[in-house]
Order: C-alpha cells, then structure tokens, then sequence
C-alpha cells in the first residue's frame, strides 16, 4: 500500500505540472514544472523524502529501461535520419560534452558556496 500512496504523489505533481504548463504561456515542459515543485517540496520541507524515496528508487533502478522505446524509434526513423546521421552524432557529442562541462562547474561552485557557508556558522 505504501507503494501505491507514493507513486500516487508522483503522478500527482507531474498532473500539477501539466496544469501549470497549460496555465503559464512559457515554452517550459511540463515535466520541468513538475520537477521543480518536487524539488521545492522536499527542499521546503513541505513533503518529507520519506513519502516518495521507495518509489523513485524503483522508478530509477529501471531507468534503462524507459530509453528502449526512443531507441527503437531512431532504428525505425533510420531511413529519414541516415542522410543527416554525421550531423546528429556531432551534435549529441557537443552537447553531452556541455553538459558534462557545465555539471561540473556548477558542482564545483555549490560544493565551494556550501563550504563557504559552513566556516561562517
């Protein structure tokens, strides 16, 4: 039953954030918006980690799982992507390398800021 009650939350924000795309006229997914009532509400202390952590533990051990179906369609979609396949494979090298790049950095500076924090208290 505790599952249930947790993934309920889940589903729960994620249909806030698809009200709240359909509410703000801004080019942001919905998922993004879920995503950060999520974090407010466990960084806020509105809803305790407890009450979602079983759940999105299971949810990410099968994460490999939920790219199959992406996968499957780009072997599908071969035929219409193969003429710009040079151009698709660059750019997702450019951008895993700026995201690597960018994480680290902002890694970097919140590990510095919380240091920081923490000789001041």
């Amino acid at each position: 039953m505790n599952y249930i009650k947790q993934f309920t939350i889940l589903v729960a924000v994620c249909f806030i954030g698809e009200i709240l795309h359909h509410l703000i006229p801004l080019p942001v997914p919905a998922s993004i918006y879920g995503l950060v009532l999520m974090f407010c509400a466990l960084h806020f202390k509105i809803m305790p980690l407890e009450s979602v952590e079983k759940v999105s533990d299971n949810i990410l051990s099968i994460m490999p799982l939920l790219f199959v179906p992406s996968t499957v369609g780009l072997i599908l979609a071969w035929n219409i992507l193969k003429v710009w396949w040079l151009q698709f494979l660059i750019i997702g090298i450019g951008s895993t390398i700026a995201v690597f790049f960018v994480a680290g950095h902002v890694t970097q500076l919140v590990i510095k800021i919380s240091k920081r924090g923490k000789k001041n208290d």
